[in-house]
């Protein structure tokens, strides 16, 4: 069966969470499913097999779970991204507007070497917004962005518009 197939099964639609009149996609039965978890890791990863990624930006917090594993198939230095105030040591940010107000991401200063090939990883495309303001961060401490990579797209929020010209693999999108 195809791998598209096997996660849009698994994932569970929980109505109105965070907040009444939104349906969360929760990804848990994906990650209780060991076989599933590989295949869907495995699959982020081969996507950019070939294209010398150094490290993998892991966005907060569903992006540790799926980058790791990423960054270890391709034999890649993690780095995470992180809501401000977590990081211990000397930070760069970047803030970046909500539909209702802002938010940031850290990123530490040294975190990259100058021209590291990153590959940047989260769970979900939604507005788009975080995933831009990853690559801007990213590119801003010294890094180049080879693509992102994502479990899925919710493509009614029209959040891959953000990232035009810029490689981007999902395993489904709803």
């Amino acid at each position: 069966m195809p791998l598209a197939d096997d996660v849009l099964r698994a994932i569970r639609d929980v109505p109105d969470f965070p907040k009444p009149g939104i349906l969360f996609k929760d990804i848990t039965p994906v990650l209780l499913d060991p076989a599933l978890f590989r295949r869907v890791t495995d699959a982020m990863a081969d996507a950019f097999a070939a294209s010398g990624v150094t490290h993998v930006v892991a966005i907060e917090s569903r992006g540790f779970i799926l980058g790791a594993p990423v960054a270890q198939r391709l034999g890649a230095g993690l780095v995470p991204m992180r809501k401000p105030g977590k990081l211990p040591a000397a930070r760069a940010r970047e803030d970046y507007a909500l539909e209702y107000g802002t938010d940031a991401l850290e990123v530490h200063a040294d975190a990259l070497p100058p021209r590291a090939r990153v590959l940047v990883v989260d769970d979900v495309l939604a507005t788009g917004g975080t995933a831009a303001a990853a690559c801007r961060l990213v590119e801003r401490v010294g890094g180049d962005v080879v693509g992102l990579s994502v479990l899925m797209i919710l493509a009614f929020l029209n959040g891959a518009q953000e990232l035009t010209g810029r490689r981007l693999e999902t395993i489904v999108t709803v």
